[in-house]
């Protein structure tokens, strides 16, 4: 583990901590609605400055975007650090322990590092630029299926922003005849460690925030997968739209998604 990678772990995994001891009582939670079906509690936002505290006393030069708090350090950084302090909240909320803390971190622009941890399974994701991706020290890759009936993808809905709800059941109904099945379980930064771990075959799903999908979009990459946004470009971490996968089913997966665009 690298040193940058390293300090990242070390806050993700205090912060963890911190989730599992407040999901042992989470009527003791306070919740907050930022918009409909978009929620927020204090492990969020106590999750949130323990990585921003850690981070600053460790690279006070450094940019720091979070879901939660906004922008922290000077807006022109060469770095910037990406963080979604709790991926997963409904999920959380509810005792399902698909969350996890996704941290990424840009270099001018560029994805350099990648860490997801997701504290109930201590499941650790790290990728650095051009040196592969890791699951708990072990090297991980993309599935090698082809046949996209023969493929598991994951999706998320839109349930926040519900504007492109009609389009996107048509194209999830579309997967649905065309593949072995679907999955949705809340929290895209594990849905793309799950891709590059070869857990599913591929996924997509419209309208994420830059923190939601940075930290797993580098790990894909590190796997052996693409990443693109639905019309196979580079343009994914601004538009919030993505598919991800290996690159005979990402091919094939754009294929459907073009048909309802």
């Amino acid at each position: 583990m690298n040193p940058i990678l390293n300090t990242a772990f070390k806050a993700a995994r205090k912060a963890g901590q911190m989730m599992i001891r407040a999901g042992g009582n989470l009527d003791a939670v306070k919740v907050d609605s930022k918009a409909f079906n978009d929620f927020v509690s204090n492990v969020d936002r106590e999750s949130e400055m323990i990585l921003v505290d850690a981070l600053k006393e460790a690279y006070p030069h450094h940019k720091i975007t979070c879901e939660e708090s906004g922008s922290h350090g000077k807006a022109n950084a060469e770095y910037e650090w990406i963080i979604d302090p709790l991926d997963g909240t409904t999920n959380f909320l509810h005792g399902h322990p698909q969350y996890a803390i996704s941290m990424a971190l840009l270099h001018k622009g560029v994805l350099q590092e990648a860490l997801v941890y997701a504290p109930e399974r201590n499941d650790l994701y790290m990728a650095s630029r051009g040196k592969g991706a890791l699951l708990n020290d072990r090297r991980i890759r993309v599935s090698g299926r082809i046949e996209l009936n023969r493929c598991l993808i994951g999706t998320g809905f839109p349930v926040v922003d519900q504007s492109m709800m009609d389009k996107y059941l048509e194209i999830l109904k579309d997967f649905l005849s065309k593949t072995a099945g679907g999955r949705r379980e809340g929290a895209a930064a594990l849905d793309l460690c799950a891709v590059a771990a070869g857990r599913l075959d591929g996924f997509f799903e419209f309208n994420l925030k830059p923190w939601d999908i940075a930290a797993g979009a580098l790990i894909v990459k590190e796997a052996g997968g693409i990443v693109t946004d639905m019309q196979g470009n580079e343009g994914w971490l601004e538009s919030g739209n993505v598919v991800a996968g290996n690159p005979k089913v990402l091919a094939q997966m754009l294929q459907i998604i073009a048909a309802h665009q």
